[in-house]
C-alpha cells in the first residue's frame, strides 16, 4: 500500500530547518533580565492580606521595586479584592493576580509566595502575621501592630522560631528627616537627653468603647465574609460602617488614640534613646479622655511625655517628635523640609550624618527597600520583631494606665505590671479557630 505524500520533500524539509536555526529565537527582555529588570527566579514574590487604603498605597510602593513580583491578595472583601486586582494588573499590564477570601487557603496553597503585606485592620496585624509566618513567609505588617502585650510577645516568638524576616510600618525610621534626629542624639550633640515628646493622634479618644453598632442584613458570604472579617475579635452583628473604618474607637478593634500615631512616634523615640529593647517603666496617669500630656519614664530616667496637638509649641504637622537635652533639642514632624532645632550649627552636617548612619548600618533611606534588602539577606530590620513589640508595650501599658485612671509600673523584663487588674489587661480572649 502506498504511503500519503506530506507535500513536503525531503531536500524542503532541510533548507525549512536551517532557516529556523539561523533566525534568532524570540525571548522577553524580562525573562532575561535585560531593561534593568530582574530575571523570575531572582525576584521576591510577593502577597497581599486585606490590602486597603493604606495598603495601596504601599503596594503601589513595593510594586516600583523591580525585583518584587506582587501575585495575590486575599481580603474578606469583594470589591477590595477586585480593586486590587485591577491596580495589580494594570501595572504589569496582565491579568495573573489571584484572589482569595479564606486566608486559611491561602497560606496553604501559595507555596511559592516569598513575602506578605498584611495591611488589614489593627485587629488582625498580629494574629495574620504569626500565620503567615508559620507558613513560612516574611512580613510586612502595617501599624499598630499587636493588640495587646502578649499578642506583641507572639510575634516575636514566632519570627524567631520560624526564622522569618519582619517589618513593621513605622516608615519614619527610614526616612532622612526623622533618621537625622535620632542621629544627632545618639552621637551626644544635644547633650545629656532628659526629655523625648511623642505625637499622639488628636482624634478619638483613649477611652474605647465596649458597645457595638446596630446590627444589618449580613451580605452574602462571597461578598463579605463576616466571621473572616471579625477574626479574632468577639462575635458582633454585621454593619456595613466597621468595613469603612468605623471600628476605630471600638475596644474590640482599636488601640486608640495613643496607638494610633504611638504606634510611629513611640518606635521613634525608643530607638533614639537606646531604648528599642525595652519599655517604659513608669506612667502617670493624666486626668483627661485622651493620655494628653501623660507623662512615660524609662529606666535610664529619660522621660516620654505624650503629646497631642497637632500645632503646638513643640512642633507643625503629624507625628512629630522632639528630643530634648541639657545642650539643645531637635524637633521634626511630616512635611518638614529640614528638622527644626535650637541652634544651626546642629544642621550643618545633615547630609552626611544621614550617608553615614546608611554606610553603618546597611540600612536604605526607603522602608520597604530595607524589608526587601532584609528579605534577601536575613538580617535584621530597622523596624524588627523586638522594636515593634517594646514600642506597642508602652503603647499598651500607657492605654491600661488611662483605662484603669491610676498611675503603673512596668517591668519589662518579666512583662508584668505591679497591679493584678493591670496584669489581666495584657492579653484578651481570642474567638475561635483564630488564636494564636
Amino acid at each position: 500500500m502506498k504511503q500519503k505524500k506530506t507535500g513536503l520533500s525531503r531536500r524542503s524539509f532541510l533548507r525549512q530547518t536551517a532557516v529556523m536555526a539561523a533566525a534568532p529565537y524570540f525571548v522577553p527582555a524580562a525573562a532575561l533580565g535585560r531593561d534593568g529588570r530582574v530575571v523570575p527566579s531572582e525576584r521576591i514574590v510577593l502577597g497581599g492580606i486585606g490590602v486597603g487604603n493604606r495598603g495601596s498605597f504601599d503596594l503601589r510602593w513595593m510594586m516600583q521595586e523591580p525585583d518584587v513580583q506582587f501575585v495575590a491578595d486575599c481580603d474578606a472583601n469583594r470589591s477590595r479584592r477586585l480593586a486590587v486586582k485591577k491596580m495589580v494588573d494594570e501595572r504589569y499590564g496582565n491579568t495573573d493576580c489571584a484572589l482569595y477570601s479564606d486566608m486559611r487557603q491561602f497560606l496553604a496553597e501559595r507555596t511559592d509566595i516569598d513575602a506578605l503585606l498584611i495591611t488589614t485592620g489593627d485587629r488582625w496585624h498580629a494574629p495574620a502575621s504569626v500565620m503567615a509566618m508559620r507558613a513560612g513567609k516574611d512580613v510586612y505588617s502595617e501599624k499598630p501592630s499587636s493588640m495587646t502585650i502578649a499578642e506583641g510577645r507572639a510575634v516575636v516568638e514566632t519570627a524567631r522560631r520560624c526564622r522569618r524576616i519582619y517589618q513593621t510600618g513605622t516608615q519614619r525610621l527610614s526616612e532622612g528627616n526623622f533618621t537625622f534626629a535620632n542621629e544627632i542624639l545618639r552621637l551626644g550633640r544635644l547633650g545629656k537627653i532628659h526629655t523625648v515628646r511623642a505625637h499622639i493622634a488628636p482624634w478619638d479618644s483613649a477611652e474605647l468603647s465596649h458597645n457595638w453598632l446596630a446590627a444589618e442584613p449580613e451580605p452574602a458570604k462571597e461578598e463579605m465574609d463576616w466571621d473572616e472579617w471579625l477574626g479574632p475579635c468577639p462575635w458582633r452583628p454585621y454593619n456595613a460602617a466597621y468595613t469603612r473604618g468605623a471600628w476605630r474607637g471600638y475596644y474590640d478593634f482599636h488601640t486608640s488614640c495613643i496607638g494610633e500615631w504611638g504606634a510611629h512616634t513611640f518606635a521613634q523615640c525608643q530607638v533614639a534613646i537606646g531604648a528599642a529593647d525595652t519599655s517604659a517603666v513608669e506612667y502617670g496617669y493624666v486626668n483627661n479622655d485622651s493620655g494628653d500630656h501623660m507623662v512615660t519614664r524609662f529606666a535610664n530616667g529619660i522621660e516620654m511625655v505624650l503629646e497631642r496637638d497637632m500645632e503646638s509649641r513643640y512642633w507643625h504637622g503629624s507625628c512629630g517628635v522632639r528630643y530634648e537635652g541639657d545642650e539643645g533639642w531637635v524637633a521634626v514632624a511630616d512635611g518638614y523640609s529640614k528638622p527644626e532645632v535650637s541652634a544651626p550649627a546642629l544642621l550643618a552636617e545633615f547630609k552626611k550624618i544621614v550617608a553615614d548612619y546608611t554606610a553603618r548600618t546597611g540600612c536604605a533611606m526607603s522602608h520597604v527597600r530595607n524589608f526587601f534588602d532584609c528579605v534577601r539577606s536575613r538580617r535584621l530590620t530597622v523596624s524588627n520583631p523586638v522594636m515593634m513589640h517594646r514600642s506597642m508595650s508602652t503603647v499598651h501599658a500607657a492605654n491600661i494606665c488611662m483605662w484603669l485612671k491610676r498611675d503603673l509600673r512596668y517591668d519589662p523584663v518579666k512583662e508584668e505590671f505591679d497591679d493584678a487588674q493591670a496584669n489581666r489587661l495584657r492579653t484578651r480572649a481570642m474567638r475561635e479557630p483564630w488564636g494564636i
